[in-house]
């Protein structure tokens, strides 16, 4: 696999959530934020659910929040409530729509895969469960892997050269270690 930082095993399973989100929901008209602000709101309490509350957690502008939140308000996902004592305050609730949806969101059966391949094993650091966790997304999620050279299937050793038998071509010393597009694990 792939020489990776934390950081970078981190952004890389995180692309491949946020790719996973958007094509499940696009077909509902939703971007992956309203799913977020959803799953946030049934996380926070009494004095967080309000769109200062979310643009804060999420470090959002106003005017996204206030976008975001129509949004989930015209679906029918998200529901207003004026506070008892403060009138200037609008408390955000999920709907029995938006409990469904994020009941079905949080529900899925790829990421539960990961999660398992994860739990089954000791691992010695985070890396080496983080790259467990990007190889199971990766395969469940049929994207390509990206991973170096040195670490791919295709990777040859032939009369002291380095070549690749996917494309045929030869792979330099220097590039071994960078990432590729034609790259497929060897597990």
């Amino acid at each position: 696999m792939q020489n990776l930082s934390t950081f970078k095993l981190i952004e890389r399973i995180s692309t491949i959530v946020r790719a996973e989100e958007r094509k499940k929901y696009a077909a509902l008209g939703l971007q992956p934020i309203h799913i977020q602000v959803l799953d946030y709101l049934s996380a926070c309490n009494s004095y967080s659910n309000t769109a200062v509350g979310i643009t804060e957690y999420f470090g959002l502008t106003k005017g996204t929040v206030s976008q975001t939140l129509q949004v989930l308000e015209r679906k029918g996902y998200l529901e207003k409530e004026i506070d008892d004592e403060d009138a200037r305050v609008t408390h955000l609730l999920l709907s029995k729509n938006g409990e469904k949806l994020l009941e079905e969101a949080n529900h899925d059966d790829i990421f539960e895969q990961a999660q398992q391949a994860v739990l089954s094993k000791q691992y010695a650091s985070l890396d080496d469960a983080l790259k467990m966790t990007l190889f199971t997304l990766q395969k469940g999620c049929d994207v390509k892997s990206f991973g170096s050279c040195d670490s791919c299937i295709n990777f040859n050793v032939e009369d002291n050269h380095y070549i690749c038998t996917e494309t045929n071509l030869p792979v330099w010393q220097i590039e071994t270690h960078k990432i590729c597009r034609e790259h497929r694990f060897a597990a």
